[in-house]
């Protein structure tokens, strides 16, 4: 009760706060927030296409704080074999190390900082031997190439 109480307020705050979102019959609704690692607080709003261009444009206010926007966008990893587009109770791949792409568990990996592999990467290398990509680093790392390519796809099928 208190955290959908909470998700409406912050739409109340919004809407009062930043005049200069126009709503055309759009509505803002509060999804939920998190707290990201580095202990900053994070609310995912979702809106309709015109509020979006809008709000991507400015930075919205909120109480006695102003805030940058952004897209949120998070893609369904294997924690199985590290892939992309599914789950681990739906993988039918091999348990892959996500720091050394090895045939371990990521808690039994020994792998160094240098040594990490990219099982993404390696496979997309396998397959496009004209335009080869960075494989040195983890599955985890959020300059993964793989990892960009699957975000670019998601923005471009983002319907509105």
């Amino acid at each position: 009760m208190c955290q959908k109480k909470s998700q409406q307020n912050v739409v109340t705050i919004i809407k009062a706060q930043n005049p200069e979102i126009q709503n055309n019959g759009e509505d803002i609704e509060a999804k939920y927030k998190f707290k990201d690692r580095k202990g900053r607080h994070n609310i995912v709003i979702e809106v309709g296409p015109q509020i979006r261009q809008q709000i991507l444009q400015i930075k919205l206010k909120m109480g006695w704080e102003i805030y940058n926007v952004a897209d949120y966008l998070a893609p369904i990893r294997c924690y199985k074999c590290s892939r992309y587009n599914h789950k681990h109770h739906e993988c039918k791949g091999e348990e892959t190390c996500p720091h050394c792409a090895g045939k371990h568990k990521i808690n039994e990996c020994t792998a160094e900082a240098n040594k990490q592999k990219c099982i993404n990467c390696i496979t997309y290398n396998k397959y496009h031997q004209k335009e080869w990509i960075n494989e040195s680093h983890s599955a985890l790392s959020k300059n993964c190439p793989s990892l960009q390519a699957v975000l670019a796809r998601y923005r471009k099928n983002i319907e509105y």
